[in-house]
C-alpha cells in the first residue's frame, strides 16, 4: 500500500450534509417562503427556532428568530448560495412552474454547462440554487470543467425558463432540454 493509498483508507469524512441554519429579521417570511419553495413540513417552532424538513432528515433547515438584526449586506463575505439538485429537468421546469403560480419567480437561470440552474432570493436575501445535472455520469460533469467551452464562457449561457417549459411540454428529453443554448434568453445579464 502506497503512502496515498493509506492516507485515503485512514480519511474519515462526513457521509451527509444534515442542516442549514438561517438567522432572521424576518423568520415567518422566510420559514413560509422555505416552506413553499421545498414543499417542507414544519418539524418544530417556538418563540426562538423553527426547523422544518422535506426529506427524511429530522430537521434540512432551521431558523433562529432574531428581529431587529440588520439586512444582509451584498457585498460581504460569506456563503453566495446554496444549491439543490433535481433528478431531471421535469422535476426541476415542474418546481418552477409550481413556483411561479405562488408568485415565486428566479432572478437568474441559467445553463452553467454541467448543469441547468434557477436562482431564487429568499426574503432575508440568500441565494438558493435549483439546479439538474445535464450529464447522466458525475464524471462528465466534472470532465466540463476542463473543455474549451467552459475556458471561454465560465457562467455559462442564460436561459428563458417559460421557453425551457414549453420544450418540455412539447416533449423534449433531458438531454435536449439541458443542452448548452436550449432556450436562450434574449439577452445575456449575469447575477443580479
Amino acid at each position: 500500500m502506497t503512502t496515498l493509498q493509506a492516507a485515503q483508507a485512514d480519511r474519515v469524512v462526513p457521509f451527509k450534509m444534515a442542516h442549514l441554519v438561517y438567522r432572521c429579521a424576518r423568520r415567518a417570511e422566510t420559514v413560509a417562503w422555505y416552506m413553499a419553495v421545498f414543499q417542507a413540513k414544519l418539524v418544530f417552532e417556538d418563540n426562538v427556532l423553527t426547523f422544518i424538513t422535506y426529506d427524511d432528515e429530522h430537521h434540512r433547515l432551521a431558523f433562529f428568530n432574531m428581529p431587529g438584526i440588520p439586512d444582509k449586506q451584498t457585498e460581504a463575505a460569506g456563503v453566495h448560495h446554496v444549491a439543490y439538485s433535481y433528478q431531471s429537468a421535469g422535476e426541476l421546469l415542474g418546481t418552477y412552474k409550481r413556483l411561479k403560480a405562488a408568485g415565486i419567480l428566479p432572478v437568474w437561470c441559467i445553463n452553467h454547462g454541467p448543469t441547468t440552474s434557477m436562482y431564487y432570493r429568499d426574503p432575508e436575501g440568500n441565494d438558493i440554487e435549483l439546479q439538474v445535472d445535464n450529464y447522466p455520469d458525475q464524471a462528465d460533469c466534472a470532465n466540463f470543467f476542463h473543455t474549451e467551452t467552459f475556458a471561454n464562457n465560465i457562467m455559462g449561457i442564460e436561459f428563458d425558463p417559460d421557453g425551457l417549459v414549453a420544450m418540455w411540454e412539447a416533449g423534449a428529453s433531458d438531454a435536449e432540454l439541458c443542452a448548452l443554448g436550449a432556450a436562450r434568453a434574449a439577452e445575456q445579464k449575469g447575477p443580479q
